[in-house]
């Protein structure tokens, strides 16, 4: 595979990342990409530390050896808060990871009181903590685990619509805590909550909403900055590490966003 076709690889273990893929195709609407999600492994956010430690860069190094990518995204914060450090060594090509917007929600807010909605590994993770002690000493950030909603984001994009008490029952889950009433800054801290934004939005019009994917994807332009990308945009080809029926309809249910064929690892 030459340079101007090799793929950039998203990883996740649904569909979440594709919040990061949007921006990125905003900065290179011609890149190749290859989303890989670990439908056999979904979801991580319930897993441990240990099962996520040793099965994501197994994964990535069977999709790094088929793909030949010039680049890796692991376009998951669970996945990246606990596995990161260990894909980096492993693999011989460059990897992006994902970082909880904990900087921007802290130069964001007035209250002074932000929530970090995420899967339950990630808020638990001491580098969250080192976030919010490194650039929001001064807030209080509160923080919750919602696996419910990683299964709401995945369901909307096979189609069904998600509840919108099944929304405000998860970001209670945030408001219901002490000073929870004075959040005005959310991190989506999980890269399929964004998929709900206009969901949350309704549910919760006063707060503002913030993701890493933007910044992810100026990172992404800046490590491929002069690197050699075909003149017109190509179909994205998606890989399931299991493909079963709810893997169809989710393929289904993407080929609007520029995702043609899907695969099986």
């Amino acid at each position: 595979m030459g340079q101007t076709t090799q793929p950039i690889l998203f990883f996740d273990s649904g569909v979440g990342g594709l919040s990061v893929v949007a921006p990125t195709r905003v900065l290179l609407p011609t890149a190749p990409i290859v989303y890989a999600a670990d439908s056999a492994g979904f979801p991580y956010g319930t897993k441990t530390e240990a099962e996520i430690a040793a099965r994501v860069p197994a994964l990535l190094g069977r999709l790094v050896e088929r793909y030949r990518p010039r680049l890796v995204v692991i376009a998951c914060n669970t996945a990246s808060t606990i596995a990161l450090p260990v894909v980096r060594a492993a693999l011989d090509v460059a990897v992006v990871g994902t970082v909880p917007a904990i900087k921007v929600a802290a130069e964001r807010s007035r209250s002074r009181v932000i929530g970090v909605l995420g899967t339950e590994a990630t808020v638990r993770q001491p580098y969250v903590d080192d976030l919010a002690a490194r650039f929001a000493g001064d807030c209080t950030v509160l923080r919750h685990g919602s696996a419910a909603l990683v299964e709401l984001a995945e369901g909307a994009l096979a189609g069904t619509p998600p509840p919108p008490s099944a929304v405000a029952a998860e970001l209670a889950g945030l408001f219901d805590q002490p000073a929870g009433d004075r959040i005005d800054v959310i991190v989506n801290a999980c890269t399929h909550f964004p998929l709900l934004e206009d969901a949350m939005r309704a549910v919760a019009p006063q707060v503002a909403f913030v993701d890493g994917g933007p910044g992810i994807a100026r990172r992404i332009a800046a490590l491929t900055a002069g690197q050699a990308f075909p003149d017109a945009p190509s179909p994205g080809r998606l890989v399931f590490t299991r493909l079963g029926e709810r893997e169809r309809r989710v393929a289904a249910g993407l080929e609007s966003r520029g995702f043609a064929s899907v695969e099986a690892l």
